[in-house]
């Protein structure tokens, strides 16, 4: 009968350390965040962000250096994207950001292109210069109706 309970135990444990395996493993390659508010907050408006989700990397010349925080819609209906940027990272106030896709059906993310000014911007400010996602599919459609008109 000891026996019975040993084995019932050891599978009990075994069990449990591959469930906080999984846990872990997914947190980890999911890139989730759960306690990490480093960095400061930006924030930019943008016609169209078609595609770009929560959690999207935030890049300069391909390097990581934020996150993508929320995007809800501002109130003249453009979309606004909070940007967490990483601690130790400046932005100027004439930088520019523009939506950006990895590959040619890959990720969306955020591409900053740094300015020249010698004022940064402070957490809560507004990035003014952006470039809306392109979207392939209408681009596609308008050349192929368009060419079918003719």
């Amino acid at each position: 009968m000891m026996k019975k309970y040993n084995a019932e135990l050891a599978v009990g444990v075994f069990v449990l350390l591959g469930l906080l395996c999984t846990a872990y493993l997914t947190v980890r390659l999911g890139k989730m965040d759960f306690f990490s508010n480093k960095g400061y907050e930006v924030y930019a408006l943008f016609t169209s962000v078609t595609g770009l989700r929560p959690g999207a990397q935030v890049e300069i010349s391909g390097v990581s250096v934020g996150k993508v925080a929320k995007i809800e819609l501002a109130p003249d209906y453009r979309a606004k994207v909070s940007l967490r940027i990483n601690d130790g990272i400046k932005l100027s106030d004439d930088v520019g950001a523009a939506v950006k896709t990895s590959g040619i059906i890959g990720d969306k993310y955020i591409n900053l292109s740094p300015g020249g000014s010698s004022t940064d911007l402070a957490p809560g400010d507004e990035i003014t210069q952006t470039q809306s996602t392109i979207d392939i599919e209408s681009l596609i459609s308008n050349y192929v109706f368009g060419s079918m008109k003719e």
